[in-house]
């Protein structure tokens, strides 16, 4: 009677006891991750599944490498995605990234521990390379109070007492983000703290085979879910019954309904709100033969950042002259940019060498040419050449980065702007653009 209830109510049906990815195929699971809907649209599109096993071993070993390479002791880790990557387990993300609960670390033997909340230990069951499982990691006020010190003691003393057995005689531990009071205790144990977020970036910025076809589904879910969002915009404005957030919402249903997670922002704009660019959506309705761009910023599936942006034309008249040519622009900018993209071409010259926008755009161009992508934006950053720092990327892109190609085009003063990006995987010789989305032929002037 048991097996029977359970085996009706399996993600699918038509397996087995495993997912295409690995994973237990049970409902109830603890782990996290895609639905019927996006494992059917994969499979349609002969999407290959990641190795969640192996993805996760990849993960481990870089990072352990990475603390190794430098000679420290260990890793100690509060951001959440940083967890995410070391673990693959989840916890109540957005609220943990203000209220930080969570910690793992990585000694330099890859013994790993993780310091979760006290009621659920059980998070990351599921993965084997997590070898203990704590709790009393939540140094905020908020948890803590005025005794937030002695809380910070007595996870300092956890730490050192974990080094000292796991990476006996060194002192040098890299941490990433960690409360005043965290801080403090850690240095009073005798521990010499590094900079974690340079392990964490470098370990995070190089991809591995699995994680690069989690990507890719990723990135397919994402764009469903565009569709969904496009084809509700162009039915309901004519009909004047969609607000900004209205069209938003579609992107954020559609990514759920597909096991993605979060959106990190809420950068869809209409009309003349979309300039200047990053005015968030709102209670606006959308009206005839205006311009809708946005920026996705989307965590989906299997954690997998994808973040492309585009701009559409919605109306019944063609769109003005100047905003086809500032899409043709916006078009020619990340396209230029995008064919330097190889091995061995290094940050500074593809900021010196970049396609330049027309002068009328520059005030209001995006902040950045390029950043590399992964479980959110992370490192590299590719500054447009007034805003490079001398000697701070000074590093050459290698094969496994992924980079979002930007633009951001519209005039100071103007009623509209284009919105443009493409998420790019470098390859052994060249590059290979990820997204696949159409532009707006209607902008394009097509």
């Amino acid at each position: 009677m048991n097996r029977h209830y359970r085996d009706s109510r399996k993600i699918d049906p038509s397996r087995g006891a495993t997912l295409g990815d690995g994973t237990p195929n049970d409902p109830d699971r603890i782990e996290i991750g895609p639905t019927r809907l996006a494992f059917a649209e994969w499979a349609a599109a002969g999407l290959d599944l990641p190795d969640l096993a192996a993805m996760r071993t990849y993960r481990w070993r870089r990072l352990t490498d990475h603390v190794v390479a430098r000679g420290y002791g260990g890793l100690l880790m509060f951001d959440p995605l940083n967890i995410r990557y070391a673990t693959d387990s989840t916890n109540m993300q957005l609220w943990n990234t203000h209220n930080p609960f969570r910690a793992v670390l990585l000694c330099a033997d890859g013994y790993m521990v993780i310091w979760d909340y006290k009621n659920a230990p059980f998070l990351s069951a599921f993965n084997p390379l997590v070898a203990e499982v704590r709790s009393g990691a939540d140094l905020f006020y908020f948890d803590r109070g005025d005794k937030v010190d002695v809380a910070a003691d007595s996870f300092a003393n956890e730490v050192r007492r974990l080094l000292a057995e796991h990476a006996p005689g060194d002192h040098r531990l890299a941490v990433d983000k960690v409360m005043l009071h965290g801080l403090r205790a850690l240095e009073a144990q005798g521990l010499r703290i590094m900079e974690g977020e340079e392990v964490t970036e470098k370990a995070r910025a190089i991809k591995g085979a699995d994680e690069i076809r989690a990507m890719r589904c990723a990135s397919h879910a994402c764009e469903a879910a565009m569709r969904e969002m496009e084809t509700f915009a162009r039915v309901n404005v004519p009909l004047g019954r969609a607000s900004e957030d209205d069209i938003w919402a579609e992107l954020h249903a559609g990514n759920i309904r597909r096991g993605g997670e979060w959106i990190e922002t809420r950068l869809l704009s209409s009309g003349p709100r979309t300039n200047p660019w990053f005015q968030e959506c709102g209670p606006r309705i959308v009206q005839m033969n205006e311009i809708v761009s946005f920026d996705t910023d989307l965590i989906g599936s299997y954690g997998i950042c994808v973040d492309i942006s585009r701009s559409w034309w919605i109306g019944d008249r063609k769109p003005r002259p100047d905003m086809i040519y500032a899409m043709r622009h916006a078009h020619e900018h990340i396209m230029t940019n995008m064919e330097r993209l190889k091995p061995g071409v290094t940050i500074p010259e593809l900021t010196a060498g970049c396609h330049r926008l027309d002068d009328r755009f520059q005030a209001q161009k995006y902040g950045c040419l390029m950043h590399g992508v992964g479980l959110c934006d992370e490192w590299p950053l590719v500054a447009y050449p007034d805003t490079a720092v001398p000697g701070a990327f000074d590093y050459a892109l290698e094969p496994g980065m992924v980079l979002c190609v930007e633009a951001a085009v519209g005039e100071v003063g103007g009623d509209f702007s284009i919105k443009l990006e493409d998420q790019v995987l470098i390859t052994g010789d060249g590059y290979e653009n990820l997204t696949t989305y159409p532009f707006d032929p209607a902008l394009m002037g097509d």
